[in-house]
């Protein structure tokens, strides 16, 4: 006797250590001619952080129910894990514990990998890689020498946010309010020395890559717009009583006899030597930290209020020879472009706003075709086509045409050229931090830059650091700073700076085609035969940086040789958010934090709270602890509940009922499926062929579903199913049919709900792993559209007579008549839904009918007929049977109907009713009679 009983615990410990035993994960390249075909399912490279949240959850539910489907589907399924083990908690960490971060790091994996494995996650663990791995990060450093032998990783000074207490330099992110957000210190701007990859080479590639990828429309854009490519020109303005010019990319060149002012970026490194000792510079100095304390967002924002000053300097326009003043404006920044814009307040809105609130003068230099622009009269800027005024040699020029001339113009007289520009930067990798992989440099006064020996790597961080919480730990280790030069000997410095941690999440998903190699990152036939990762799961919130930096990589490694393909990802999916209703203040809007959670009013103005759903967050106290849940309801539960909540794309709303429903789902469809039917019929009836249209109809919507990773769409046709199943069951079964079903929905419901369908598997007596079983297919002749038709008849004809009922509200029935329509209604319904595809004019339709003369006689009738069928299109469609198949098909399943109603059901042909109702009916909509 089988034990019904669902222990999910029990279950779920049982099969975790069944697949870890027998490693059925576990895989290797299929290089046969006739081998399985490969399938590369990963998720982003993730933080090790010592908690698993919701939104780790659902990630790795999605990627495990698709990675489970595609194995059964029988492909050779790489499904890796590990972890983006650098950064900058570890560090803190170090600061803040006096822990070394290291020990910290690995603990959290170790957490994390246990809590993973408690969801029941079928990764294939022996490929593992983590970032401070000397083994990984030996080929994050060879990767920097390979770059820097080809002149892709280059030293360049750069502004960055300093923090004058903590001694360091922060990201953009670590900056609140122009206050660092460890000690609260104002923020400075400072020029350092800064190691940099020349991403920027290969922009052009990056943009016509993304047609080439299947990746959602709103993370091209994003990328698209990050790199924003133009064409335009190059023109250089001299600078006064100097030897430079200031080179200024521009798209609108036709504009250049307009420029009546420059503005710099007030951190541009040449701004504070013209203010020295000037009587601009005490002014300088206070504009100057001001705008440091906004954001470059901020900055740039269309709607910032345009701020500057004058600092008594001039450029030169190269074509007129006129002297053109320089400001700073806060709207400007260092880091795009020159860090300068020449002005055009006649014909840019920012630049007209800017000069009439400096009183800057105004110059037309292209006319409407219209009209007539006076410069003085103007309340806003032209930014129109026109005609070129007050442009010496190339007046009456159509301004698009003028954009050509004057760029040759600029050209013959060398100074400036037609070019190709991108708002792309180049990657900026230093970091003044210890927690991140050692950037293989060496400083010799005698040599120069010298990088590390091949042989030397990795360089491993030093032990003997000192975590203080200002400056770079690096520097207080002195066996690691003080080194002889590789070259010659002398006593020499090696780097300080780590690299950017986005570095190790750039190529890690080529390590794990190959994790054990120890002369190459990886083989190239072995990537070859893994890459590209079919399917990429991860946050909208890595659509840029992460995915660029990534693809950048990709290419750099093709041209070093290592593989034969330009993009990493092929089909990428970006999960939505995990959201949870929570206090909210009208008045204030603002979400209660955690301490104010539980309290019915705001503290700050007393409006009562209400509840509004926002994304979960540790700081609001909204978080749900995962391994709770599953503790509390199994991991399979908790998987179905994240999975059937929303579709992976959309935000899925929490709720402690769902969670709850999906737990009873799991529970009693173990029940249907462990527990034999106490009703089983010998001979085989229309309701078990009714079940097994259901099955195949199933099967095939939930494939489907699954390839274009529509989860919950499949989920949903699943519980439909086990619906139709468990009032099967409780009716009666024929076991061959019902055995059927049992095996094909365990089969279905195991990439949601893997354990609970292993333990089904094995005690239906099946010996070999469910997670290895095929994927089942359906048969096409059950769902031929005869089939289709009649069975969606039926549904149809239930609806009706649910309809019907509720109208006249008789609670008990005494007998339910169909009356099937007579022969000549198909014959009309066929030609009148073949005429409707042609046409929707009504009395052109009647005419061509009447021309029959078996319709003749029914003029009214079909007059009728034809306005339903056109008030209602869609509603209507040819029936694949006769009068004859109709009636026998509602013969065949009257019993279906007696059953659910419990009353005689009578089907009658019309030709035979003397009920007036009977004239009623059509084809695949019979009238009915209810008594």
């Amino acid at each position: 006797m089988v034990n019904s009983e669902y222990d999910f615990q029990k279950i779920e410990e049982k099969w975790q250590n069944k697949w870890e035993l027998e490693k059925i994960f576990e895989v290797k390249e299929d290089l046969n001619k006739n081998g399985k075909e490969k399938y590369y399912v990963l998720e982003m490279y993730p933080y090790p952080s010592s908690d698993l949240h919701i939104g780790h959850l659902r990630n790795y539910s999605i990627g495990d129910s698709f990675a489970r489907f595609k194995r059964m589907k029988g492909f050779n399924v790489l499904y890796p894990m590990g972890y983006d083990s650098y950064g900058l908690p570890a560090e803190n960490a170090a600061i803040d514990h006096e822990i070394d971060p290291e020990e910290w790091t690995n603990l959290n994996i170790k957490s994390i990998k246990k809590q993973q494995k408690r969801i029941g996650l079928s990764y294939d663990w022996t490929r593992m890689v983590f970032s401070h791995d000397p083994n990984y990060y030996k080929w994050d450093q060879w990767f920097f020498l390979k770059m820097f032998e080809k002149g892709l990783a280059y030293r360049q000074e750069s502004y960055v946010n300093w923090c004058p207490n903590c001694i360091t330099v922060l990201a953009n992110e670590q900056v609140q309010s122009g206050k660092c957000w460890r000690c609260s210190s104002e923020v400075e701007q400072q020029f350092l020395t800064q190691w940099f990859l020349k991403i920027r080479d290969y922009a052009e590639e990056l943009l016509d890559g993304l047609d080439t990828v299947d990746w959602p429309d709103k993370v091209k854009i994003m990328q698209r717009n990050w790199i924003s490519k133009s064409e335009g020109t190059i023109i250089r303005f001299p600078i006064t009583e100097e030897d430079r010019t200031i080179d200024i990319f521009t798209t609108r060149a036709d504009t250049l006899f307009g420029v009546t002012f420059m503005v710099f970026a007030p951190e541009h490194p040449w701004i504070k030597e013209w203010v020295k000792g000037t009587e601009y510079e005490e002014l300088f100095e206070q504009f100057y930290n001001d705008v440091m304390k906004q954001g470059k967002f901020e900055r740039t924002n269309i709607d910032i209020e345009k701020k500057g000053m004058f600092i008594g300097k001039h450029a030169i326009n190269p074509i007129t020879k006129e002297e053109i003043p320089i400001y700073i404006g806060n709207f400007v920044i260092y880091e795009y472009g020159a860090g300068a814009v020449m002005a055009v307040p006649g014909h840019d809105q920012r630049d007209f706003e800017f000069a009439k609130k400096y009183n800057i003068p105004i110059k037309v230099v292209i006319q409407p075709f219209e009209y007539e622009l006076n410069a003085d009269r103007m309340t806003r800027a032209y930014e129109r086509d026109g005609i070129l005024t007050n442009s010496d040699e190339f007046n009456g020029l159509e301004n698009r045409s003028a954009i050509d001339s004057i760029s040759k113009k600029l050209e013959s007289i060398e100074m400036g050229k037609k070019t190709v520009n991108y708002k792309l930067r180049d990657w900026l990798i230093s970091r003044q931090r210890y927690w991140g992989c050692p950037i293989p440099i060496i400083y010799c006064d005698t040599c120069g830059i010298v990088p590390i020996p091949y042989d030397e790597l990795p360089v491993e961080l030093p032990k003997d650091v000192k975590f203080t919480g200002r400056g770079n730990p690096l520097k207080t280790s002195e066996i690691y700073v003080k080194v002889p030069c590789p070259k010659c000997g002398k006593q020499a410095k090696r780097e300080t700076d780590t690299m950017d941690t986005f570095v190790d999440s750039s190529w890690y998903f080529f390590r794990y085609c190959d994790p054990d190699e120890k002369d190459l990152p990886y083989r190239k036939e072995i990537a070859d035969y893994w890459m590209n990762v079919d399917q990429y799961i991860g946050g909208i919130e890595h659509a840029i940086m992460h995915l660029l930096y990534a693809r950048f990589f990709t290419k750099v490694a093709r041209d070093l040789g290592l593989h034969s393909f330009s993009e990493p990802f092929q089909r990428l999916l970006t999960q939505g958010m995990v959201n949870k209703a929570h206090p909210f203040c009208s008045e204030c809007e603002t979400f209660a934090l955690k301490a104010e959670m539980h309290n019915k009013t705001c503290k700050r103005c007393g409006t009562d709270f209400f509840l509004k759903s926002v994304k979960m967050s540790k700081s609001y106290g909204n978080t749900v602890d995962p391994i709770g849940i599953m503790n509390k309801y199994g991991a399979d539960a908790a998987r179905l509940f994240i999975l059937f909540g929303a579709s992976p794309k959309s935000g899925l709303e929490w709720s402690d009922e769902g969670v709850d429903f999906a737990y009873k789902f799991v529970k009693n469809t173990f029940k249907l499926l462990i527990e034999s039917p106490d009703i089983i019929r010998e001979k085989k009836i229309i309701r078990d062929t009714l079940v097994e249209y259901y099955l195949n109809k199933t099967i095939k919507k939930v494939s489907e579903a699954l390839e274009k990773i529509s989860i919950r769409d499949a989920i949903n046709e699943i519980i439909q199913f086990t619906t139709e199943l468990n009032r099967y069951k409780s009716e009666g079964v024929y076991k061959e049919v019902f055995d059927k079903c049992k095996k094909n929905l365990t089969l279905l419901l195991h990439p949601f709900v893997p354990h609970m369908t292993e333990e089904v598997w094995e005690q239906m007596g099946k010996n070999d792993f469910l997670s290895l079983a095929i994927w089942p297919s359906y048969d096409k002749n059950t769902l031929s559209v005869e089939n289709d038709y009649k069975w969606n008849l039926m549904n149809n004809t239930v609806d009706s007579i649910n309809h019907i009922i509720q109208i006249i509200k008789k609670e008990k029935l005494n007998e339910i008549i169909i009356i099937i329509a007579a022969e000549w209604k198909f014959d009309l319904m066929l030609k009148l839904l073949s005429l409707v595809e042609e046409s929707k004019d009504q009395g052109e339709i009647i005419g061509k009918l009447m021309e029959n003369k078996d319709f003749k006689t029914k003029g009214k009738f079909i007059s009728q007929t034809v306005i339903k069928v056109l008030k209602n299109l869609g509603k209507f469609v040819k029936s694949p049977i006769n009068a004859k198949g109709e009636f026998n098909f509602f013969f065949e399943i009257k019993n279906i109907y007696e059953k659910k109603y419990k009353c005689k059901v009578t089907v009658i042909p019309e030709n035979e009713s003397q009920e007036k109702k009977a004239a009623q009916g059509l084809p695949g909509k019979p009238a009915i009679i209810i008594k």
